[in-house]
This record gives C-alpha cells, structure tokens and sequence, in this order.
C-alpha cells in the first residue's frame, strides 16, 4: 500500500478517490439512483423516458431510447450547437408524446452536469427558433393549433397572434450566470443560421411539435407536491424534463445497510471503462439483485464471471465477443435524396417515430441510395444486403464464399490510430463504387454501427454520390470544391436515417482529410 505521507497531495486525492471507488461502490451508488429516477418517470409515465449515452444508460432498465448530449457542448466560453449531434429524433419524439425525459448524471459535485444546464437548453432553443422562422416562411405559423376557418380574416388573424406566442426565449437554470447566459444569446442567431443551412428535416419537426420546447430540470433535490403533479397537456410547451440522478450533496457518502457498508459515489455510471471490468448496463439491469446483494467482497468475483459466461454465449453463436483484460488497480494487485436548403412538401416527410426509431436489433437504410449501416452481429443474418464492407478488427463469421460480396477492413478508432479510418478508406471507396454501378445493396457495418461505419458510408456519400443523392460513380465529387458545410450537411443525412449514429470528431477528420486528395475548398 502506498504512504499517503510521501505523496503530494494531487497523487494523495487520487490513490484516495481509487480505493473509494470500487466496483460494489459504483454499481450500489447506481442502483440506489435509479430509485430515484423510477419514481419520477412514474410521475409522468405518458412520457418517454430516454438516456444520455453513455452515462445515464445505467440508470433504468426500461428506457424508450436514447440520445447524445454532449457536456462539453455547454463548457463555460466553449458553448456549442454541434449539428453532428443534433438529436432531431428527441423533438420528433417529444413532438409525438407531448415530451420526454432525459436521464444523466455527474461526478462533479453539482447538481446536474452541463449537458443539461446549458447544451440542452440552447439545443431547444435553436431548434424553436428554426421552427419558428420555418412556420412563418412557409406561412404555417398557427396552423397546428388552430381549426380551419371559414372567414379568412380570422385566420390571419389568429395566425399572426400566434406567430408571437411561439417561445423563441433561452431558457436556463437559475445558476447560469446573467454574464454567461449573455454570451450565449449573442450566438443564438448564428447556431440558428447553421441548422438551417445543415440540411435538417425541421419539416418534420415542425409537422410533430404542436407547442415549442422548453427544458425543465428535477434532481434529488427537488421537492415535488405528489398531489399537485401538474399534467403536461396543461402547459403551453412541450417539456424537456431533464433528471439528474446525483445527489450532490458529497462525491463520496459513506452508506450502511443491515449487511453491508459502502460508499455512495455521485454519477458513478461515467466514464465505465475505468471500473465496469466488461460490465455493461444491460448485464447489469440482468444480474442487478445478484449483484448488490453479493456485497463488496463477492462482487469482482460475480461481475467476472456474468461477462464471461456472455462473451462465450456471444462467440458460441458467432457474435463479437472481445476477450476482456482488467488492467490492475494501482491500489491492489424519410426520402433517398440529400436535403435542399429548404423543405417545400411537408405531407411526405412526417415520420412515425414508433415504427422508425431507435430499433438497435434493425440495419438502417440511407433512404435510396443502396447505402445501409449496421452492427456487425447484425450482418449475418440481414435480409435484403448483396454485399457487406465490415469495419471490424475481427468479422471472419461474415466471410462470404463470393469474394467480390466482402470486404473486412480492419479499422480501429481514431483514439488508438489517428489515421487507420484514413489509410483503409480507398479500399472502401472502391469496393462501394464496384457494387453500387451494379445495382448491389450494400451494408456498412462496423462493431457499434455508431462510429466507423458511419464515416465509411459519409465518405461513400461524399465520393460517389450527387448533392441530391444519385450514385453517378463520383461524377459530382471530381467536378465539385467541397467544403466542410457539405461535409456536414451529408452527416446529418445519414443521421436521418441511423438515429443512434455518433461519429467522433477524430474520424470525421480523417473523412474530410480523405476528400482533401481531390480539388478540396475547405472552409468553416
């Protein structure tokens, strides 16, 4: 053990933060949150409830879906309105239900983290203020509210009153300073400007939402009257509910049970690769009363083995089943064409959200364009695919007889090869243009069907592929300058269809450097 007396007291906090958060710790701090959390959906159980990946997908068992708030988005002097992330199926979810809530939590000591004090609200408040310019341009403002009527004066008229009913107001927590809700204001009109120019269905959006966004925060903190539970179709918004599972009163609380003591870790769901030892939040949720009732002692030993005994349960039936490596605690041993600038015809566009989303057992197809993405344990038994570019280190069950229906490119993430995506996206390129000219429906898959597969199909997009979606077998790319705004505006095409997808920031570059070969303009 090491003496707490010869370390600074940087290397002191941290060999004291380890040996407090242990693996019964962290999984006994999530099942007692998710308590709390269970009881607030219960107070609106018409609404969905959604998690913010990664973390808050360890709270519930039961969630309708997911979405991807980033914090960093709403870091102080770093606010953003990413439209690589833009959650569209949220609001057309929200629109649908009349609102939704989203699960996440923090380690910081606060009460919610900044994904919900600030990178959702100015998400809703972009999204309502695009609506809105949407609705008044197109001469729909009201429309969704009000009967049709005879006297056209009174329409106008109802529709004019309307149009400024329509809350295009930032909406923050009280602890978001008056200085830095400022700064954020002054952005506003130019995140607005860049979803509009992004190519993102607010059609649909605007055909969903009856009422605009707004955010409304509970933590355990909140004190809710059970008899005064107001019903969300009394509100003039459509609400955000936003639960914070951490009780920010400590980061570490020590707990003690008739059977066991342990210590209560705020937002312990984060960052899982540090101590979930292969552990994930369905297996969990699946051995959730063995687990917490096995106790501190037992617990490493029953964790080791539920993943053990899946990953043969995986591998037995030709699924990805990575061997887990515990490195030692230092403390121990809609339409197939690309969108225009503007949407004229509404009627096509209305999605239905219960047959369309978050269906993560389903390939998704890139409208069409012969395109479709997916995970790899998917690519087996996939109906409707001629042939199959796998983006993953190992894929030898998807090794077809046919050579020219297969490819398997082994692509890791940009964390571990900041060109690997690069290197391999000739190849799969080629292979795409091969099929594609011969009418061949092809799959795009990768180990998540989040990341990798969604870069190769955008630079298939982007190489091969028109500004209106026709395969013309790159044509278009070799005639065009294409600039980082096109670049996203293809992101957001692919994120229509595969709602789950989150490239990372560090592969995408690598796409936009891969297009870079030709006659590239790049601009901000």
């Amino acid at each position: 053990m090491e003496n707490l007396a010869n370390l600074n007291i940087y290397k002191a906090s941290r060999t004291i933060k380890r040996r407090e958060n242990t693996l019964y710790n962290a999984l006994r701090s999530i099942y007692e949150d998710s308590i709390f959390v269970g009881e607030i959906s219960q107070l609106w159980p018409e609404l969905p409830l959604l998690a913010n990946l990664r973390c808050g997908l360890w709270y519930s068992q039961k969630f309708h879906s997911t979405c991807y708030f980033k914090s960093t988005d709403g870091h102080t002097n770093n606010w953003s309105f990413n439209t690589s992330r833009l959650n569209l199926h949220v609001a057309l979810l929200a629109g649908q239900k009349g609102g939704c809530m989203i699960v996440d939590s923090t380690r910081k000591g606060k009460r919610f983290p900044d994904s919900m004090s600030k990178t959702i609200p100015i998400w809703t408040c972009v999204l309502n203020r695009a609506i809105w310019n949407y609705r008044t341009r197109f001469g729909l403002a009201g429309s969704a509210e009000k009967n049709e009527s005879n006297d056209s004066t009174e329409c106008d008229s109802s529709i004019n009153e309307d149009s400024y009913s329509w809350d295009c107001s930032l909406h923050l927590p009280l602890w978001v300073s008056n200085t830095e809700r400022a700064l954020i204001e002054e952005r506003l009109d130019g995140w607005t400007k860049d979803l509009e120019a992004s190519g993102a269905d607010i059609a649909s959006i605007v055909l969903s939402l009856k009422k605009p966004l707004r955010p409304l925060w509970i933590s355990q903190k909140t004190v809710i009257w059970l008899n005064e539970v107001p019903d969300c179709d009394s509100w003039d918004f459509t609400p955000i509910i936003l639960v914070s599972t951490s009780s920010p009163s400590s980061n570490f609380q020590q707990r003690t049970t008739s059977e066991f003591s342990w210590r209560y870790i705020a937002g312990a769901g984060d960052d899982e690769e540090s101590w979930a030892r292969g552990l994930s939040p369905n297996l969990f949720w699946k051995h959730a009363y063995d687990l917490i009732s096995s106790g501190p002692d037992m617990c490493n030993k029953k964790v080791a083995d539920i993943v053990e005994k899946d990953r043969v349960y995986r591998a037995q039936r030709g699924k990805n089943a990575p061997q887990i490596s515990i490195k030692p605690s230092k403390s121990s041993a809609s339409s197939g064409h690309f969108p225009a600038q503007e949407q004229l015809d509404l009627e096509p566009l209305c999605m239905n959200i219960e047959e369309k989303l978050f269906d993560n057992n389903s390939i998704s197809w890139l409208g069409e364009t012969n395109l479709a993405v997916g995970t790899t344990q998917l690519a087996k038994d996939a109906s409707g695919i001629d042939c199959v570019l796998s983006c993953d280190l190992e894929s030898n069950s998807l090794c077809s007889k046919e050579s020219e229906a297969h490819l398997n490119l082994s692509i890791v993430s940009s964390k571990f090869d900041r060109s690997s995506l690069l290197r391999n996206l000739p190849s799969a390129v080629n292979f795409a243009k091969n099929n594609l000219r011969n009418g061949k429906r092809l799959l795009v898959c990768c180990s998540s069907g989040e990341d990798i597969s969604i870069c190769v199909c955008l630079a298939i997009l982007m190489s091969l592929f028109d500004d209106r979606g026709h395969f013309d077998e790159g044509r278009y790319f070799s005639e065009t300058q294409v600039t980082k705004l096109e670049l996203r505006r293809r992101l957001v095409f692919i994120c229509q269809f595969a709602v789950n997808a989150r490239p990372s920031r560090g592969n995408v570059k690598q796409v936009f450097n891969y297009l870079c070969g030709g006659n590239i303009k790049s601009t901000s």
